[in-house]
Protein backbone atom coordinates (compact mmCIF):
# COMPACT_ATOMS: atom_id res chain seq x y z
CA UNK A 1 0.00 0.00 0.00
CA UNK A 2 1.06 3.11 -0.94
CA UNK A 3 1.77 5.42 1.67
CA UNK A 4 1.02 9.40 1.12
CA UNK A 5 2.14 12.43 3.55
CA UNK A 6 -0.71 15.25 3.25
CA UNK A 7 0.88 18.49 3.33
CA UNK A 8 -2.18 21.17 4.12
CA UNK A 9 -1.67 24.88 3.52
CA UNK A 10 -2.19 27.82 1.43
CA UNK A 11 1.00 27.93 0.17
CA UNK A 12 0.78 32.04 -0.49
CA UNK A 13 3.65 31.23 -1.40
CA UNK A 14 5.07 27.88 -1.05
CA UNK A 15 8.73 28.50 -0.04
CA UNK A 16 12.07 26.44 0.96
CA UNK A 17 10.67 26.17 4.01
CA UNK A 18 7.73 24.29 3.05
CA UNK A 19 10.04 21.94 0.84
CA UNK A 20 12.69 21.00 3.39
CA UNK A 21 9.87 19.62 5.59
CA UNK A 22 8.12 17.68 2.87
CA UNK A 23 11.64 16.32 1.45
CA UNK A 24 12.76 15.10 4.70
CA UNK A 25 9.67 13.65 5.29
CA UNK A 26 9.30 11.44 2.16
CA UNK A 27 12.72 11.05 2.75
CA UNK A 28 12.87 9.69 6.37
CA UNK A 29 9.93 8.59 7.38
CA UNK A 30 8.34 5.72 4.98
CA UNK A 31 6.22 7.84 3.13
CA UNK A 32 6.20 7.01 -0.30
CA UNK A 33 5.24 10.77 -1.09
CA UNK A 34 4.16 13.90 0.05
CA UNK A 35 1.56 15.86 -1.70
CA UNK A 36 1.09 19.80 -1.05
CA UNK A 37 -2.99 19.82 -1.05
CA UNK A 38 -3.18 23.51 -1.92
CA UNK A 39 -6.69 25.03 0.02
CA UNK A 40 -8.87 27.20 -0.91
CA UNK A 41 -8.91 30.29 1.34
CA UNK A 42 -8.77 29.67 5.12
CA UNK A 43 -11.85 31.80 6.75
CA UNK A 44 -8.85 32.65 9.19
CA UNK A 45 -6.86 34.44 6.60
CA UNK A 46 -6.76 37.94 4.83
CA UNK A 47 -8.13 37.26 1.49
CA UNK A 48 -7.19 40.36 0.26
CA UNK A 49 -3.27 38.85 -0.12
CA UNK A 50 -4.52 35.54 -1.38
CA UNK A 51 -3.92 34.59 -4.93
CA UNK A 52 -6.37 32.63 -6.74
CA UNK A 53 -6.31 28.75 -6.44
CA UNK A 54 -4.41 28.29 -9.57
CA UNK A 55 -1.86 30.36 -9.65
CA UNK A 56 -0.93 28.90 -6.24
CA UNK A 57 -1.16 25.42 -7.68
CA UNK A 58 0.82 26.70 -9.88
CA UNK A 59 3.81 28.11 -7.83
CA UNK A 60 3.78 24.22 -6.25
CA UNK A 61 3.39 22.62 -9.38
CA UNK A 62 6.66 24.67 -10.63
CA UNK A 63 8.21 24.12 -6.57
CA UNK A 64 8.33 19.93 -6.76
CA UNK A 65 8.48 19.34 -10.41
CA UNK A 66 11.83 17.80 -10.44
CA UNK A 67 11.40 15.49 -7.24
CA UNK A 68 9.06 12.53 -7.78
CA UNK A 69 8.14 11.88 -4.30
CA UNK A 70 6.65 15.84 -3.72
CA UNK A 71 3.24 16.38 -5.75
CA UNK A 72 0.80 19.52 -6.03
CA UNK A 73 -2.83 18.30 -5.18
CA UNK A 74 -6.15 20.52 -5.67
CA UNK A 75 -8.25 17.80 -4.56
CA UNK A 76 -10.49 20.80 -2.20
CA UNK A 77 -10.53 22.96 -5.09
CA UNK A 78 -13.97 20.79 -5.94
CA UNK A 79 -15.12 19.89 -2.55
CA UNK A 80 -17.55 22.00 -0.50
CA UNK A 81 -16.50 25.32 1.37
CA UNK A 82 -15.30 25.82 3.72
CA UNK A 83 -12.78 23.03 3.73
CA UNK A 84 -12.73 20.54 6.71
CA UNK A 85 -9.91 18.63 6.16
CA UNK A 86 -11.95 15.45 7.54
CA UNK A 87 -13.97 15.74 4.28
CA UNK A 88 -10.56 16.10 2.68
CA UNK A 89 -9.44 13.15 3.94
CA UNK A 90 -12.62 11.07 3.19
CA UNK A 91 -12.66 12.37 -0.32
CA UNK A 92 -8.83 11.19 -0.81
CA UNK A 93 -9.86 7.51 0.46
CA UNK A 94 -12.68 7.13 -1.76
CA UNK A 95 -10.37 8.36 -4.89
CA UNK A 96 -7.41 6.32 -3.53
CA UNK A 97 -8.81 3.45 -2.11
CA UNK A 98 -5.26 1.40 -1.96
CA UNK A 99 -3.23 4.30 -0.51
CA UNK A 100 -2.75 5.40 3.20
CA UNK A 101 -2.39 8.89 3.97
CA UNK A 102 -1.00 10.43 6.95
CA UNK A 103 -1.42 14.19 7.65
CA UNK A 104 2.13 16.05 8.38
CA UNK A 105 1.76 19.31 10.55
CA UNK A 106 3.56 21.61 12.39
CA UNK A 107 3.61 21.32 16.30
CA UNK A 108 1.38 25.03 16.99
CA UNK A 109 -1.41 23.03 14.85
CA UNK A 110 -0.93 19.71 16.66
CA UNK A 111 -1.74 22.07 19.66
CA UNK A 112 -4.96 23.20 18.36
CA UNK A 113 -6.26 19.70 16.58
CA UNK A 114 -8.77 19.52 19.50
CA UNK A 115 -10.47 22.45 17.84
CA UNK A 116 -11.15 20.50 13.88
CA UNK A 117 -13.93 19.51 13.50
CA UNK A 118 -14.09 15.28 13.88
CA UNK A 119 -10.65 16.01 15.56
CA UNK A 120 -11.03 12.45 16.83
CA UNK A 121 -12.25 10.51 13.50
CA UNK A 122 -8.84 11.76 12.38
CA UNK A 123 -6.32 10.97 15.56
CA UNK A 124 -8.32 7.76 14.96
CA UNK A 125 -7.91 6.70 11.74
CA UNK A 126 -4.90 8.59 10.22
CA UNK A 127 -1.13 8.90 11.61
CA UNK A 128 0.54 12.47 12.27
CA UNK A 129 3.60 13.13 11.77
CA UNK A 130 4.74 16.52 13.27
CA UNK A 131 7.37 18.80 12.18
CA UNK A 132 8.96 21.55 15.18
CA UNK A 133 8.49 24.91 14.39
CA UNK A 134 10.88 27.27 15.55
CA UNK A 135 9.75 28.88 18.50
CA UNK A 136 8.64 32.24 19.23
CA UNK A 137 7.82 32.65 22.88
CA UNK A 138 6.78 30.36 25.85
CA UNK A 139 4.83 27.30 25.44
CA UNK A 140 1.62 27.85 28.11
CA UNK A 141 -0.87 25.19 27.04
CA UNK A 142 0.40 21.88 28.11
CA UNK A 143 -1.11 18.77 25.77
CA UNK A 144 -0.13 15.13 26.61
CA UNK A 145 0.96 13.91 23.63
CA UNK A 146 1.22 10.51 24.81
CA UNK A 147 -2.04 10.18 24.85
CA UNK A 148 -1.79 10.46 20.94
CA UNK A 149 -0.01 7.51 19.82
CA UNK A 150 -0.31 7.87 16.36
CA UNK A 151 1.06 11.35 16.54
CA UNK A 152 4.43 10.65 15.40
CA UNK A 153 7.64 13.59 16.05
CA UNK A 154 10.15 14.07 13.04
CA UNK A 155 12.92 16.09 13.45
CA UNK A 156 13.01 17.63 10.90
CA UNK A 157 15.53 21.45 9.98
CA UNK A 158 13.28 23.96 11.27
CA UNK A 159 13.16 27.71 9.66
CA UNK A 160 11.86 30.94 10.53
CA UNK A 161 10.21 31.25 6.94
CA UNK A 162 6.99 32.31 6.47
CA UNK A 163 5.09 32.85 3.34
CA UNK A 164 3.98 36.22 5.31
CA UNK A 165 7.28 37.73 5.57
CA UNK A 166 8.19 36.59 1.83
CA UNK A 167 4.88 38.81 0.88
CA UNK A 168 6.21 41.63 2.57
CA UNK A 169 9.00 41.61 1.67
CA UNK A 170 8.07 41.87 -1.92
CA UNK A 171 5.45 44.31 -1.24
CA UNK A 172 8.40 46.55 0.30
CA UNK A 173 10.64 45.89 -2.74
CA UNK A 174 13.50 43.42 -1.03
CA UNK A 175 15.12 40.76 -2.34
CA UNK A 176 13.32 37.14 -1.51
CA UNK A 177 14.76 35.17 -4.61
CA UNK A 178 16.36 32.21 -1.84
CA UNK A 179 13.81 31.45 -0.02
CA UNK A 180 11.96 30.66 -2.85
CA UNK A 181 12.92 27.63 -5.84
CA UNK A 182 13.92 29.53 -9.01
CA UNK A 183 10.85 28.57 -10.95
CA UNK A 184 8.89 29.64 -8.22
CA UNK A 185 10.52 33.17 -7.51
CA UNK A 186 10.70 33.98 -11.48
CA UNK A 187 6.68 33.39 -11.62
CA UNK A 188 6.23 35.60 -8.39
CA UNK A 189 8.33 38.21 -9.92
CA UNK A 190 7.32 37.97 -13.64
CA UNK A 191 3.36 37.69 -12.89
CA UNK A 192 4.42 41.13 -10.27
CA UNK A 193 2.32 39.17 -7.20
CA UNK A 194 2.31 40.80 -3.66
CA UNK A 195 3.85 44.26 -4.90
Amino acid sequence: MKKIGLYFGTFNPIHVGHLIIANHLASHSGLDEVWFVVSPHNPLKDKNTLLDDHHRLAMVKLAVEDNPKLKASSIEFDLPKPSYTVLTLQALREKYPSYEFSLIMGEDNLRTLHKWRNYEFIMENFDIWVYPRVKTGVETDTVDFSKMPRVKFCHAPAMNISSTLIRESVKNRKDVRYLLTEPVWKYVDEMNFYK
